[in-house]
């Protein structure tokens, strides 16, 4: 008794692309509402930075906006993804490792693993790259 390899892996290359492009949709919404939402309340953001003791909060939450907006954007369309990934993950992790970190606080200790979780996501994208609906696989 043969199997259809071939039918079958269409089918998972198929189910794989699609899979590849939700998990990037939902990777990339809470970096684009985030760094929109810092980009568009630079006083706000400034001030919650220069809390935290960050230097030069302006140009930090300029700086930490345009790295959220950009890299959500680039994985939203699959745009040099891998590379985009990897730096959303480290940024992800130190996010975490400067704002999250009063784990004596159930919330913050959430928060800190939610943004493990996350990188996780990019780091298996990286591995992985942005699937069939992307920029890069029409470039490559």
């Amino acid at each position: 008794m043969s199997v259809n390899t071939s039918a079958a892996g269409a089918g998972t290359a198929s189910n794989s692309a699609f899979t590849i492009l939700l998990g990037r949709i939902l990777l990339a919404v809470i970096f684009l509402l985030s760094g929109f939402g810092k980009l568009t309340a630079i006083s706000g953001t400034a001030g919650y930075f220069g809390g935290l003791g960050l230097p030069l909060p302006t140009v930090t939450a300029v700086v930490v906006g345009l790295i959220e907006l950009l890299g959500g954007l680039a994985v939203l369309v699959g745009f040099q993804t891998r590379i985009a990934a990897w730096v959303l993950a480290v940024f992800t992790v130190a996010t975490g490792l400067v704002a999250h970190t009063g784990w004596a606080d159930q919330m913050q200790m959430i928060q800190f693993l939610k943004n493990l979780a996350i990188a996780g996501g990019f780091i298996l994208l990286a591995s992985s790259g942005a699937g069939a609906y992307s920029i890069d696989a029409k470039r490559g």
